[in-house]
């Protein structure tokens, strides 16, 4: 699934993210960004033992926050580790913090001159995040954010599994009226 917002192009991928080609990739971290399951287990054994050593020095990242590395291994330069909330119940400061993640970490490739991006769906693995929950804040603050930073060329988000992949698209094409 394709959609233009302004002058750049959102994609909805299903697919391992750490095969991207793109400037960054996101990590969907803890906040040690010492490694953990899922996709930051992923991330760590594509990039390799640098990564780890890299993210031994960063001191760790607060919730909503997001730190960059190089990409070493990965095809893509950067690595973006932006550290999603944990659900409890949705009323201890969850969805902001989710959107504070993934605008931290926009900003951050916005920074460092990255036009193409690829996201996992943050939280919504091992943190507990209901998908359509996370999905909708998600793509609420991507496309907030790339109709204002038109540097940003290409968001690719990339989703594991088929279930997944049907979620986002219903609740992006709800999001955009089609």
């Amino acid at each position: 699934m394709r959609v233009k917002i302004g002058d750049s192009l959102l994609e909805l991928t299903q697919g391992d993210i750490t095969r991207e080609n793109v400037d960054a990739i996101v990590n969907a971290a803890n906040e040690s960004l010492l490694g953990g399951g899922g996709v930051d287990a992923a991330i760590h054994r594509a990039a390799g033992p640098k990564l780890l050593a890299e993210c031994r020095g960063l001191g760790g990242c607060e919730t909503g926050a997001a730190k960059i590395t190089r990409g070493y291994r990965l095809d893509a330069k950067y690595i973006i580790h932006a550290v999603g909330p944990i659900y409890d119940d949705g009323t201890r400061g969850e969805p902001a913090l989710l959107a504070h993640a993934y605008r931290a970490a926009l900003e951050l490739a916005s920074q460092n001159k990255c036009a193409s991006i690829a996201f996992p769906a943050i939280s919504t693995g091992i943190f507990g995040y209901p998908m359509q929950d996370a999905a909708r804040i998600a793509f609420h603050t991507i496309v907030d954010y790339v109709r204002a930073h038109s540097e940003i060329k290409l968001v690719r988000y990339v989703l594991y599994d088929a279930r997944a992949f049907e979620i986002h698209a219903r609740v992006l094409a709800q999001i955009l009226g089609k």
